[in-house]
């Protein structure tokens, strides 16, 4: 393999991804996407991430290392994301440890409210209040989904207007505004660049709520 390959990497980077296994137009790649540790490049990748999906990982807080227990628990990348943005931490489940019943409540709550069974088992599956969840399943929005919506400040009404699920909503606006305003901006009508820009001009996450309030 020639050295002229490796432009951009010191002598010593180049050892380092050669012997973590990397070629070295994944090097450059996993290096472009913000990972210039080879040995964090490789949990990723184990993790099932790529260069190229990396950042939605990334910007659910989570660590390499992280993300190799997620995919240890058999959790799709975008569930693993959505969870962790929650605040759940992967962690095994004994054996022994017996799995709580899912409670008949919630769900004859929300079968009483006209949701279709399976919608109403996905929510108390995922530890639902019957009430709390109505809102939510009436618009057949994904339970996680939901959680995350909801944890983010969106109601059920606005969560479904967005159009796409929360970790895209979420990875979209990185960076643009502080995440406790995003609920805010995005259900005033603003894109993040928007947003971004009206925060520039001095404009406040409480005026944008005023927008938001006119929209409802």
């Amino acid at each position: 393999m020639r050295e002229s390959e490796w432009e951009g990497f010191t002598q010593g980077e180049m050892r380092r991804w050669r012997h973590a296994g990397f070629e070295p137009a994944h090097a450059s790649a996993w290096r472009e996407a913000g990972v210039d540790d080879p040995g964090d490049a490789r949990l990723w990748r184990t993790a099932g991430a790529t260069p190229e999906t990396v950042i939605t990982w990334q910007r659910a807080g989570m660590t390499p290392t992280e993300a190799v227990r997620w995919h240890e628990l058999g959790v799709a990348p975008h569930d693993a994301a959505r969870r962790h943005l929650c605040g759940e931490r992967p962690r095994r489940v004994s054996w022994f440890s017996k799995a709580p019943a899912v409670p008949a409540g919630p769900i004859r709550q929300l079968l009483r409210a006209g949701i279709p069974a399976d919608v109403a088992r996905g929510y108390a599956d995922a530890g639902w209040d019957g009430q709390e969840a109505e809102q939510w399943a009436r618009r057949r929005i994904d339970p996680g989904d939901a959680r995350l919506f909801a944890a983010l400040g969106f109601t059920a009404a606005e969560a479904a207007r967005v159009g796409v699920d929360a970790v895209s909503l979420v990875t979209s606006w990185w960076g643009a505004v502080p995440v406790e305003e995003v609920a805010a901006w995005c259900a005033a009508g603003m894109d993040p660049v928007e947003a971004a820009a009206q925060r520039a001009r001095g404009v406040t996450a409480e005026q944008a709520a005023v927008l938001r309030a006119l929209g409802q």
